[in-house]
């Protein structure tokens, strides 16, 4: 299984990145994975802009990634529990998971992906949002796999 998780995110945050990395290490025992950042001048400019022109250049930073099955993370989506979070597992060998930029996604885009699912209500920042992503990911392989993390 190839699973990558694309983000627009400005800057890292070492302690973060840390923590991103262990979970990275622990899904590597069921599954390859891959965390791609997409920030670049283009999105930068776009989102001194407006909330529309922004949304436009997050479409064209992800789409020529939307291969396999896609999930989009929005504050809109769907909230799961881990179990049926775990069940995202069972669509593609290649899944990938983005993101929404700070003004989140164009309909368009949504439309292109096979599921929206929404990590809370809340808003995070895009690097907290990283690591519970990546935490769940690795929950979620874990009771596919019967594994105990989760319980």
């Amino acid at each position: 299984m190839n699973i990558t998780l694309f983000t627009i995110e400005k800057s890292s945050d070492k302690a973060l990145d840390g923590i991103a990395g262990e979970y990275t290490k622990m899904i590597s025992r069921f599954a390859k994975i891959e965390a791609i950042t997409l920030f670049n001048k283009q999105i930068a400019a776009a989102q001194m802009v407006g909330a529309k022109e922004a949304r436009t250049s997050y479409t064209k930073a992800y789409e020529p990634h939307l291969k396999g099955y896609n999930v989009a993370l929005d504050v809109q989506g769907e909230e799961l529990n881990s179990e049926q979070f775990s069940t995202l597992f069972d669509y593609d060998v290649n899944i990938n998971f983005f993101i929404g930029g700070a003004f989140g996604f164009e309909e368009a885009f949504l439309g292109k992906t096979q599921k929206i699912i929404s990590l809370s209500r809340l808003t995070y920042a895009h690097k907290i949002a990283k690591v519970v992503l990546f935490e769940q990911i690795y929950r979620g392989l874990c009771i596919k796999n019967n594994h105990p993390y989760h319980k």
